[in-house]
């Protein structure tokens, strides 16, 4: 399985193509809350702000938003609300129609009281367009009743192009005196119907401490995208359009016929003849036709001296499978492209972290990234840093949202590089044409297929954060396990065999 790893996570982006606008996914991130100066809001209690216009447009939920409201409760409002006082009870878990907050991001819903001016609350931009960042600090904010000994600190983060909502939780602590301790992190929508939560962060009396969480829609984008670096700074690139192909229709020899517009390729009229293609402006559409569909094609042009996002990675090498588009490379299947993404293989490891070179080569500058295992993948792309069949997620031993500070026998290597730590698991074989896991991403269904003689005892199904879902005793070759009551989002499954044991990661829709 290992050694397909980087071949599978090449097409992910477009399995997911098709879904709703309104289908968002969560996933635990690194924490890594931002640091800089931010402008002041007044902290007054059960408050909306004044309408705030953002720096970029916003798709949330499949409308399109120019501006927010702050709540002094913990959230970020899109619309006009009904008048200046925002809610504060926190009666029942989402979704529901008769929950008090809806069309929002809930940083951390709850009754904050920001009457005695400790703490901050603050607001800002920043980055380079086209991925600025819209933050929202809540920062020491005390509870209603329990004041300063209930204090409550985190951040909304909001990326312009990719509409991701990353939620920084540095502390909550609940305040059971009021409101039940009942606090919620999660988006709601217009009316309720919809919602969505981190996994044990629905409305309840919980506390937390140094963790985040992304909220995404994978395949948000409905077309299919195709970006490019700029090399020279003009807006203008050469086009490989049987990559466009090749990635649509799954071969780049499928007879397909490219146009400038719609119009012309319901006709058939007016086809662009080469495949060889130079954009005509920045960014452009164009609509491909074969096998009876219609596709629309977003050609995009960027500057790739930005590291667009922070990783210290170069943009141009952040085309893993070398076809020229970046958009097309999703290591860890979360939605976001590489050259988006801090945490590359969603490992909980930042890239930046795990981007690093090989210091025991001969030369005295170095060019081998770090590749702990051997296996092939450097360990920015590698989800098993050290081969332990362990996923680099699952070796956060103290549960504190970080593998990197877990070094359980005191010997100076983290868990998860070290392949002599694998707490809990015995020995691993990995033979990746032994099981087949179909369809993924699966929507109702989730398909085992053993391929082997050896039997299947178990097939455990854990979620992101390492939390036993499912658990199958499997009683032919070919088992069907219904995924239709699981959250959208990631998963593993882990099938354990006479002779082995597997991992396999999959999407629910």
């Amino acid at each position: 399985m290992k050694q397909n790893y980087i071949l599978l996570f090449v097409f992910s982006l477009f399995f997911f193509k098709g879904n709703a606008q309104s289908n968002y996914s969560v996933t635990p991130i690194p924490f890594q809350p931002f640091s800089g100066t931010l402008a002041s809001l007044t902290t007054m209690d059960d408050l909306y702000s004044e309408s705030i216009q953002l720096p970029f447009s916003f798709d949330f939920y499949g409308v399109t938003y120019s501006s927010v409201r702050i709540s002094t409760n913990g959230y970020i409002y899109f619309g006009t609300p009904a008048g200046n006082n925002s809610p504060w009870q926190i009666s029942y878990p989402i979704p529901n129609t008769s929950f008090a907050v809806k069309n929002s991001i809930l940083g951390c819903y709850e009754d904050l009281y920001n009457n005695t001016g400790t703490g901050s609350l603050t607001y800002g931009s920043y980055g380079t367009a086209p991925y600025r960042k819209f933050v929202v600090y809540f920062n020491n904010q005390p509870h209603f009743s329990c004041g300063i000994n209930a204090i409550s600190s985190f951040q909304m983060i909001l990326s312009e192009t990719t509409n991701v909502i990353d939620v920084q939780l540095i502390q909550r602590a609940s305040c059971t005196s009021w409101n039940s301790g009942n606090g919620v992190v999660g988006l709601i929508n217009l009316d309720g119907t919809q919602a969505i939560t981190p996994p044990g962060r629905n409305t309840g009396n919980w506390t937390a401490t140094q963790e985040a969480w992304r909220f995404y829609r994978p395949g948000y984008f409905a077309n299919y995208s195709f970006v490019r670096c700029d090399d020279d700074t003009d807006g203008l690139q050469t086009f490989d359009l049987s990559v466009a192909t090749a990635d649509i229709f799954g071969d780049a020899q499928v007879p397909v016929v490219f146009y400038h517009s719609l119009a012309d390729a319901q006709t058939g009229t007016n086809p662009i003849v080469s495949s060889s293609y130079i954009n005509v402006s920045n960014p452009e559409t164009l609509y491909v036709a074969g096998n009876g569909l219609i596709k629309a094609v977003n050609l995009s042009v960027i500057d790739c001296a930005v590291d667009a996002d922070n990783d210290g990675v170069s943009t141009d090498l952040e085309d893993i499978n070398t076809d020229t588009n970046l958009a097309n490379d999703d290591t860890d299947f979360d939605g976001l492209p590489n050259y988006n993404d801090n945490d590359d293989d969603g490992d909980l490891i930042l890239t930046n972290v795990e981007y690093v070179f090989n210091r025991n080569q001969t030369t005295s500058n170095p060019t081998t990234v770090l590749d702990s295992d051997s296996d092939g993948i450097p360990n920015y792309l590698d989800n098993d840093d050290d081969g332990d069949s362990v996923l680099t997620f699952l070796e956060d031993y103290n549960h504190d949202g970080n593998p990197a500070n877990d070094d359980t026998n005191a010997n100076g290597t983290p868990d998860f590089l070290e392949n002599a730590v694998a707490l809990g698991v015995h020995a691993i074989a990995v033979r990746g044409e032994s099981v087949k896991v179909f369809p993924n991403p699966a929507t109702t269904v989730l398909n085992i297929q053993n391929m082997t003689t050896d039997s299947i005892k178990t097939i455990d199904i854990y979620s992101v954060n390492g939390t036993l879902v499912k658990s199958i005793k499997p009683a032919e070759s070919l088992t069907s396990i219904s995924v239709a009551d699981l959250q959208s989002g990631v998963y593993f499954v882990k099938v354990n065999m006479s002779q082995q044991v597997e991992n396999y990661k999959f999407v629910k829709n």
